[in-house]
This record gives C-alpha cells, structure tokens and sequence, in this order.
C-alpha cells in the first residue's frame, strides 16, 4: 500500500520534513501544500498541488497531514485547517533521531535527525524538536512548541505552549519558559 502525506509548507522546514518522511520508510508519496501556489510547482523535487485554503478538495489523496512552518501561531492554524479538512493530523520522525520508547509525541510533532527525546519527556501537539535537539527526561514541550537546531534542554525543563527557543539555547535542569516567549539563539536559560 502507498501512503501519501501531505506537508503544509513548502519552504526549508517543510523539505527537511518531506525527507524525514519519506527515510521513515511509512511514507511512499509527499505532496506540498504552500500558500504560493500555483506559482510555486514543485520543492524538493516534490509537486506542490494546493494552496492552504484548498485544502479540503486534496482531503481524499492523503492518509496523512502535518504543518511544517517554523512560525509558532502559523502551525497552529495550519493544524485547524487540516483536522478541519478531515485529514489525520500525524507526526514525522527522522529515522537518525532517538525517541525513547517512554514518550507520546502529539499529534503533528516533527523530530528531526540527529534529535533526542528523553525517557518519560512530554511533548505537545505539533511542535518541532529540530536537527541535533535535546528534551531531555522528564522534560515537557508544550503545543505547539518549537526547540531550534542545536537546543538542549535538561531534565525536568518545562517549555510552555507556543515558546520558540531560537538555534543554540540551553536550558539548565527545572527551568520553565513561558508561554509564548521567543528566546534569542544562543541564549543561557538557568533558574
């Protein structure tokens, strides 16, 4: 049987997401859905067929759907859109990224490689743990959340919903990131 997903966002996050999914071996066809379409025909070599709003006359040739933009609230739209075109809302794992059997990813989440989620971690719906991340144990990643490439993150950290922390953070063990802050890369979070 050949699975289609269907990946909103035909831009870097949504290629490096096409090529997780498609190395994962659960998925034979990727199809783009981008804003910039019809102009836009084809990323990664991959067609793009729609743009956001049509989404729903797409719905039948796709077993799956996950929103791959970086931008916090987009995704969250993004996700509506596709549950409320009644497509499954599903989450892509890099096969070079480490996920411990402990851990229940929302739904839309995208692990990247070279990523790690720690034993007894929680993460949220639709966030993304980017290349060469770490959520460490019994660390959360709230909905929606975003952990750039590089991030590490100790034990016990809490990130809230829709918190982005730019390329190269780190965050000591029991920090907690609100919700919705947007932390510099590079930066040093300790409590």
């Amino acid at each position: 049987m050949s699975n289609t997903l269907l990946i909103l966002g035909a831009g870097g996050h949504g290629k490096a997401v096409a090529e997780s999914a498609l190395l994962s071996g659960l998925w034979q066809r990727v199809l783009f859905v981008d804003d910039r379409w019809p102009e836009l025909q084809e990323s990664f070599g991959l067609p793009v067929v729609s743009d956001v709003a049509g989404l729903a006359g797409i719905a039948a040739n796709a077993q799956g759907a996950i929103a791959a933009v970086g931008n916090n609230q987009v995704r969250e739209q993004w996700c509506a859109a596709i549950e409320q075109a009644g497509i499954e809302l599903v989450s892509v794992v890099h096969p070079r990224a480490y996920v411990s059997r402990s851990v229940a990813l929302g739904a839309g989440t995208a692990v990247m490689a070279l990523a790690v989620v720690g034993v007894d971690a929680q993460v949220g719906r639709a966030a993304i743990i980017n290349a060469n991340a770490t959520l460490d144990h019994d660390a959360v990643l709230g909905d929606f959340g975003h952990l750039g490439v590089g991030v590490q993150i100790a034990g016990g950290v809490r990130v809230g919903a829709r918190a982005w922390l730019q390329a190269g953070c780190s965050a000591g063990y029991h920090v907690v990131v609100p919700e919705d802050e947007n932390i510099p890369a590079g930066t040093v979070l300790r409590v």
